[in-house]
């Protein structure tokens, strides 16, 4: 009698041609990955205001999508696009700007101004002292050198303008064939963990959704809240080119860097140059600026997903050191499917065992 035995052969092979085509698939899509990841992450953040749209547009669904390509172009494509050119047509003076930070010293007494600053004077002149008796003066003409190779790189990742420009653009078309088809995108996604987790798995495609919505809404509306209200400083204490610091200073916070390696030494050119009140009222302004971020960023991640803070800050801060600026979004998603599957297994193990009857 002859067993059934498995082809070894035959199953090798079907997995390695399984994988090759995976392989030139994905090698086919390359260039368009990155705009596709971008765009269902916006079509996903997005999609209820979309609904909404839709039940305002006669239950239209070409009006709506139409309606949302138009909002993305006007939020999304034409503030980056105008950050990113109003920072690359100032290129030359950010470069002058790190030559200038990398040629200064640090002189050995404050100047005149700060020391007489009422209640803050005399702690300026005692810092100033200890940092001079601890040779931080000599650290300064070390660190200043690296201003320039910083504004440099800064320079170089935002410098090729077109490419980015046609990212933008093929991210607002796939993200318009997206919203057109968001429903049958949905249902494939949510058989394939079917299929994979069964109703688990069905439960981990919502939990990414609220990740996506919960990431763009404390991310994106707190760094567009902190430069607005920045930018607006910046405006009344007279810095010039304030728009385009504005626009660093969106690009930073987006970055989780925050708006105050722009801010604080705006506030200090002011101070230096004698406007006192508006220096410190801009000192203010970055503090309550900073602030802000504690604050809106948690309660805008609340509405989209309910996980814990430490895990989305960790999500972003090492996504975004992973995988670049996309990790914003791909980082808390990782991590919160990774949570919840953790707090499922753990939930699995804390029930009772069944019980039998004879």
């Amino acid at each position: 009698m002859r067993l059934n035995t498995p082809d070894l052969a035959r199953t090798t092979f079907a997995v390695l041609f399984i994988g090759l085509l995976l392989g030139v698939s994905l090698w086919i899509l390359r260039p368009f990955l990155g705009p596709g990841l971008w765009a269902a992450m916006v079509v996903v953040a997005s999609w209820p205001l979309m609904l909404r749209v839709q039940r305002v547009l006669w239950g239209r669904r070409g009006l709506a999508v139409v309606a949302m390509s138009l909002l993305l172009l006007l939020v999304f494509v034409v503030p980056l696009a105008v950050a990113i050119v109003t920072i690359v047509d100032n290129a030359d003076r950010l470069v002058e700007w790190g030559r200038l930070a990398a040629d200064f010293h640090l002189p050995e007494q404050p100047p005149r101004w700060l020391v007489e600053l009422p209640m803050l004077g005399g702690v300026v002149q005692s810092a100033w002292d200890q940092a001079t008796l601890l040779g931080l003066r000599d650290l300064w003409p070390r660190l200043t050198p690296y201003a320039g190779s910083l504004t440099r790189w800064f320079v170089g990742q935002v410098g090729n303008v077109g490419f980015l420009l046609l990212q933008f653009l093929i991210t607002l078309v796939v993200a318009t064939v997206m919203y057109a088809t968001g429903e049958q995108a949905a249902s494939l996604a949510r058989r394939f963990a079917r299929r994979l987790g069964g109703e688990r798995g069905e439960g981990v495609i919502d939990l990414a959704g609220g990740a996506i919505r919960g990431v763009a809404l404390g991310v994106g509306g707190t760094a567009a809240a902190q430069a607005l209200l920045g930018g607006i400083g910046l405006a009344l204490a007279g810095v010039p080119f304030a728009g385009l610091l504005t626009a660093v200073m969106f690009m930073l916070c987006i970055a989780q860097l925050g708006p105050l390696p722009v801010l604080v030494p705006a506030a200090i050119w002011v101070l230096w140059n004698g406007d006192t009140g508006w220096g410190v009222l801009l000192l203010v302004v970055g503090v309550l600026v900073t602030t802000l971020d504690n604050v809106l960023r948690p309660l805008l991640i609340r509405m989209g997903a309910d996980l814990p803070l430490l895990l989305i800050f960790c999500g972003v801060i090492g996504g975004l050191l992973a995988f670049g600026l996309v990790g914003i979004f791909v980082g808390p998603l990782v991590l919160a499917v990774g949570y919840r599957l953790l707090e499922a297994w753990i939930a699995d193990g804390e029930r009772p065992p069944p019980t039998y009857r004879d």
